[in-house]
């Protein structure tokens, strides 16, 4: 599923990079587990920071674990699925998510021999539960072909929404079959309530993303036109139905594969931010919009960065009419993971450096979350061909 698509501005920056001190107001957190443990995901809910990553125990068999963050340190892991067959790959990634203190993360499990099929597990542990219930079906098309790129967000008191890329058409490898994507809500103990079809002709393999607004959920992800332009759109769920697709902003990237990178979208009420990767003519770009409607209209994007970002970006909506972003961007040399605050008026803050990192495929799609004042960030370190999980933290004040 994953393109082998050769953008020259991409392709430049690759290789392993060595441990550099911290940018001043950028705290390491101790994370211990296994050697290999790669696919970190943050989220906070409830006060309570979770992160959840994988862990690989030998050849056939990877577990999900999770973790949550206590006075500044990662408390005792708790295993959430162990399989084999499992779908792991960089960019397509387990996740956790919190509701009221009801958990719910999700696996890829293959389903037959053929390279790019499998299906989405869920596994969940009500508030009250000791164990984890694992395993639970989130679509039932019983098709070998692709489900996966997961977000998710609590809805209400007593649900998550759900929305994934879905090719339970692409059976038929006619010229006709297309990625699509759902949308679901799920119950705490993982029955689906709804299931619909938001858009039947997608990018097939860059990550979604879903916010709940004031006036409802919306999920934006990256389009597929017939001409092949591939820009970000948005649906949003207005009086029990999902709007018509519009694109967000008319980047008018055409290419022919999938570029593997996907929007981040974030809310508070109906102040909705979303950030997102272009390389329209091969100039890269990290771009950002406001709406303050819950996605109906938006302002004219703010460039972000269009240095030489890789993209891999994660977006955070604050209260005071401003967003956090966070991106990976290289220099002649190295390869860096950043963090920048922006006012909807398009004020910026200083960048803040939060690590150095490695530009391969392997070190994934770096984190980003806020609890508080404090924002989180978890990534994938390579060192040697060996994979860790590094956290940090910094003070949202420090984005002056």
């Amino acid at each position: 599923m994953i393109s082998m698509l050769k953008i020259s501005v991409v392709a430049l920056i690759l290789g392993i990079v060595a441990c550099t001190t911290p940018e001043k107001g950028v705290q390491n957190i101790p994370f211990k587990t296994t050697i290999d443990s790669s696919l970190p995901f943050l989220f906070a809910n409830n006060n309570t920071l979770h992160l959840s990553w994988v862990e690989i125990v030998n050849d056939t068999t990877s577990e999900m674990r999770t973790s949550t963050l206590e006075n500044n340190v990662w408390q005792e892991s708790d295993l959430i699925n162990r399989g084999s067959h499992w779908f792991l790959n960089w960019a397509d990634f387990p996740m956790i998510v919190s509701n009221k203190g009801n958990l719910m993360a999700h696996n890829l499990k293959k389903s037959s021999d053929k390279k790019f099929a499998y299906d989405i597990e869920l596994n969940l542990k009500p508030g009250n539960a000791s164990e984890w219930l694992q395993g639970q079906p989130l679509h039932n098309d019983s098709t070998p072909t692709e489900h996966g790129f997961v977000s998710a967000q609590p809805y209400g008191d007593h649900s998550f929404y759900i929305t994934w890329l879905d090719g339970r058409h692409m059976v038929d490898t006619g010229s006709s079959s297309e990625m699509n994507i759902r949308a679901a809500e799920v119950d705490f103990n993982g029955r689906v309530i709804r299931d619909d079809i938001i858009d039947d002709k997608t990018c097939s393999c860059c990550q979604t993303s879903i916010a709940i607004t004031q006036s409802g959920p919306i999920v934006v992800y990256r389009d597929k036109a017939d001409d092949d332009i591939r820009d970000i759109y948005i649906t949003r769920l207005v009086d029990d139905q999902w709007t018509t697709p519009q694109a967000i902003h008319p980047d008018r990237w055409e290419i022919k594969g999938c570029p593997v990178n996907g929007p981040k979208a974030d809310a508070i009420g109906d102040d909705l931010a979303v950030a997102w990767y272009t390389a329209v003519d091969n100039q890269p770009k990290v771009k950002l919009v406001f709406s303050n409607d819950g996605g109906q209209h938006f302002d004219p994007p703010i460039i972000i960065s269009e240095v030489m970002p890789l993209g891999r970006l994660d977006c955070i909506q604050l209260e005071d009419k401003s967003a956090l972003v966070s991106w990976m961007e290289a220099d002649e040399e190295e390869v860096y993971l950043k963090a920048i605050k922006i006012y909807q008026s398009g004020e910026k803050s200083s960048p803040i450096t939060i690590s150095q990192m490695n530009g391969s495929r392997q070190s994934g799609f770096p984190q980003m979350e806020r609890l508080g004042k404090i924002v989180y960030f978890a990534w994938t370190d390579i060192k040697n061909e060996l994979k860790s999980i590094q956290t940090a933290m910094v003070n949202i004040e420090e984005f002056k």
